[in-house]
C-alpha cells in the first residue's frame, strides 16, 4: 500500500477516529503528509492537517533538547548530582518495600545525576508501569499530571538506585527544574526562546487555549474493542510548574521542524538552532550496557510497551534508539519515542528521514494503532526507496 492508503486504512480499519501523519527528509522534500478520520466521534469534524495534539511523552525529547542547549552553553554538566543544583532532590528515597501497607524507606546508594534524570535511570518511575509506585499514588498522592509540586516533591520515589536498570517515569519532570535553575526562566519561557521561536514552531504550545479550535478529542477502547470519546486527561491548564515530561500541545508539522533540525544537525532553514557536536551527542548512547526492557503495564490505559521486539534499546539523550537495522524499516541509531495518547515519531539520520504520526486513542501501544504506526513507517520507507 502506499502512504496514503496506510492512513486511510488504519482510519478506516477503526484503529483510531482520526491520524494525521507526515514523513519528510533531511533535504525537506515531502514523503506524505495528510489527515484521515475525525477529531472526535462526538463532533464528527473532520481531521486537519493543522489540528493540535496532546503529545505527552513526545516533549521529553523537546525539554531534553533544551537541556542540552545548556552543556552547549558551559552553564549544565549532566554528571553533576541533581541535589547540587536543587538542594530538596536530596529529600527522594528508595521506596524499599512495605510494612503492611506502610512504605519504607532507605536512602539511595549511588547519587542520582543530570543524566540519570534524562535517561530513566534515575529509579523514578511512573505508576502506569510499576505497581508500588501505583500504590503510592492510589494512597492519595497526587500524580504527576495533577500538575502540582507537591506530586513532583513528595509522590514519587526511587524504586531502584540511579544507575542500577532503566525504566520509565518522572525524571525529565525533574529535569524541567534543572532547566529553570539553571537558566534563571520558566521552562515555557526557556523552550519558547531557544527552540519554539527560532524553529517557526507556531503551533507548539504549552496551553491548550490557543489551540482550542484546533484540538483533537481523546478516545478510548473499551474492553469489548469499542472506540469512545472520553473526557480530557490533561495536560493541566496552568499548572505550578510545566512538566518537560508531558506538557506540549502541537501539530504534526510543527514537531517536524524540529526533528528536521535534528536531522540537519542543529539546522533549520538557514537558522543555526544547535550545534552538530550537540546533536551527535544527545543521539549517542548515554546508559552503557544497560538495555531497555519491556514496560510492563499496571494499568488499562496502557498495553504493555515492546517497541521493535527482539533489537537491543538504548536511551540517548533524548530518546530510545535501536542498535540494528529493521527490515524495511528505520536503520540503527535512529532515534524515537512516543504519548502516551498514541503518537508516534522517529528520527532517522542514516537514511536522512523522520517521521510523525498523531492520534488521540487509548491503552497506550494498543496492537490495533501499533499496526498502522508499522504500517507506515513501512510504506515510508517503501517510498523512500531504501
Amino acid at each position: 500500500m502506499t502512504i496514503g492508503e496506510v492512513v486511510k486504512a488504519g482510519v478506516s480499519s477503526g484503529a483510531a477516529p482520526g491520524v494525521v501523519a507526515l514523513a519528510m527528509t533531511t533535504d525537506g522534500d515531502v514523503l506524505y503528509e495528510g489527515a484521515e478520520g475525525v477529531r472526535g466521534l462526538t463532533d464528527g469534524v473532520a481531521m486537519t492537517n493543522d489540528t493540535v495534539f496532546r503529545i505527552f511523552s513526545m516533549t521529553k525529547a523537546v525539554a531534553s533538547a533544551a537541556a542540552a542547549l545548556l552543556v552547549e552553553d558551559g552553564k549544565l554538566s549532566i554528571d553533576t548530582p541533581v541535589a547540587d543544583i536543587l538542594p530538596e532532590f536530596a529529600n527522594v528515597k528508595v521506596l524499599d518495600g512495605w510494612d503492611g501497607d506502610k512504605p519504607v524507606f532507605r536512602d539511595p546508594t549511588t547519587v542520582c545525576t543530570v543524566r540519570h534524570l534524562a535517561t530513566h535511570t534515575s529509579g523514578l518511575v511512573y505508576e502506569f508501569w510499576n505497581a508500588d509506585q501505583a500504590k503510592l499514588i492510589e494512597a492519595g498522592a497526587p500524580g504527576i499530571l495533577s500538575g502540582t509540586l507537591d506530586s513532583l516533591h513528595s509522590s514519587y520515589s526511587m524504586v531502584f538506585d540511579p544507575g542500577e536498570r532503566w525504566d520509565y517515569g518522572v525524571g525529565i519532570d525533574w529535569l524541567s527544574q534543572v532547566i529553570e535553575k539553571v537558566s534563571g526562566q520558566t521552562l515555557d519561557a526557556f523552550v519558547q526562546d531557544r527552540l519554539l521561536t527560532p524553529l517557526g514552531m507556531s503551533s507548539t504550545f504549552f496551553e491548550r487555549e490557543p489551540a482550542a479550535d484546533r484540538l483533537a478529542s481523546i478516545h478510548i477502547f473499551d474492553p469489548d474493542g469499542v472506540l469512545a470519546q472520553m473526557d480530557d486527561i490533561g495536560p493541566p491548564p496552568y499548572p505550578e510548574f510545566y512538566g518537560g515530561g508531558h506538557c506540549l500541545f502541537s501539530t504534526a508539522s510543527d514537531y517536524m521542524r524540529f526533528l528536521r533540525m535534528l536531522l540537519n544537525r542543529g539546522e533549520l532553514d538557514g537558522n543555526r538552532v544547535m550545534a552538530p557536536k550537540t546533536i551527535d551527542w544527545m543521539f549517542a548512547n548515554q546508559i552503557g550496557d544497560i538495555d531497555i526492557p519491556v514496560m510492563k503495564s499496571v494499568t488499562p490505559l496502557s498495553a504493555d510497551v515492546d517497541f521493535l521486539p527482539g533489537i537491543a534499546k538504548k536511551h540517548s539523550f533524548a530518546f530510545v534508539t535501536n542498535t540494528e537495522d529493521v527490515l524495511g524499516m528505520r536503520k540503527a541509531g535512529t532515534q524515537s519515542w512516543a504519548g502516551v495518547c498514541n503518537t508516534h515519531m522517529w528520527v532517522d539520520p542514516t537514511s536522512g528521514v523522520a517521521g510523525v504520526i498523531l492520534t488521540q486513542v487509548l491503552p497506550f501501544a494498543d496492537e490495533r494503532v501499533m499496526s498502522v504506526y508499522t504500517d507506515f513507517e513501512r510504506a515510508v520507507y517503501a517510498e523512500l526507496g531504501s
